[in-house]
């Protein structure tokens, strides 16, 4: 009597299921981040050449100065050009993603400076702060969801993968500096 043949099977491994989250980094997310970095940066460094170099119609170092000793601050020039050079670089580095949590919490912290200067009697401009408020979030956007694909900081081994503790840290500093210098300011 022979015996039937037997084979056996391997049972299939179940096909794995679609992911129902997005990746977390792709070329539309990643671009829209280079967009918003381009444009916020560029913007404030160029705010921040007007204080520095008097470009674009700005007020330089002396017009600025000026400006601050009227809100209150002392020493108005140092204040103009530490204001300058944070937008300055702030949005440089911003633009570029370099060192992007560093970058992104200067602009915030500058940026609620103005927001406490300008004051909030309303928000919609001329008088309101929609567009120096607009200028913060996006900063801090920037600052806790990191640069992007395309960015310097890709390169740098330990911002190459955007944490979450890095940008929250960063706004914590630029909260506690903002304030600071809000306190500094008579």
């Amino acid at each position: 009597m022979t015996s039937p043949s037997v084979t056996t099977t391997k049972p299939q491994a179940p096909a794995p299921a679609a992911s129902t989250h997005p990746a977390l980094s792709t070329p539309g997310h990643d671009t829209g981040l280079l967009l918003l970095r381009l444009v916020l940066g560029l913007t404030m460094a160029a705010h921040g050449t007007q204080k520095l170099f008097g470009w674009f119609g700005g007020g330089g170092i002396s017009g600025t100065g000026q400006f601050f000793t009227a809100s209150g601050y002392p020493a108005g020039d140092a204040m103009a050009v530490l204001a300058g050079l944070t937008e300055t670089l702030g949005g440089l580095g911003l633009a570029l993603g370099l060192l992007t949590p560093l970058a992104g919490a200067a602009l915030v912290g500058t940026m609620v400076n103005a927001i406490a200067v300008h004051g909030t009697g309303a928000f919609f401009a001329p008088e309101g702060i929609e567009y120096e408020l607009l200028l913060t979030a996006g900063a801090a956007t920037l600052t806790l969801t990191g640069p992007g694909r395309y960015a310097v900081d890709r390169h740098l081994p330990v911002l190459r993968a955007h944490r979450l503790a890095h940008g929250a840290a960063a706004l914590a500093l630029a909260a506690v500096l903002a304030a600071v210098m809000l306190l500094v300011r008579a």
